[in-house]
């Protein structure tokens, strides 16, 4: 469902649909460019959710590996 709305944009960006958009609308050009944008801001919100959960996972296994190795040598000195 398409819905009419009323956007100002600037020249370079209108010269550029105009240059680009063959022989479709000026419109479906838009729409088509606005979707590749909502796809790499979704891509890049991704990547960016990726990189602090592995961060995340990757801190906790270093701070649980520092751990047991205290914990190894606590026991070793024991011995």
């Amino acid at each position: 469902m398409r819905t009419s709305k009323s956007f100002t944009i600037e020249q370079e960006i209108d010269e550029y649909v105009a240059n680009t958009r063959g022989v479709r609308s000026a419109s479906d050009r838009v729409n088509e460019l606005l979707k590749r944008a909502i796809q790499q801001e979704r891509l890049e919100k991704l990547e960016e959710e990726a990189a602090a959960f592995f961060s995340d996972s990757h801190n906790a296994a270093q701070k649980d590996a520092r751990a047991f190795q205290k914990a190894s040598m606590r026991t070793l000195a024991r011995d």
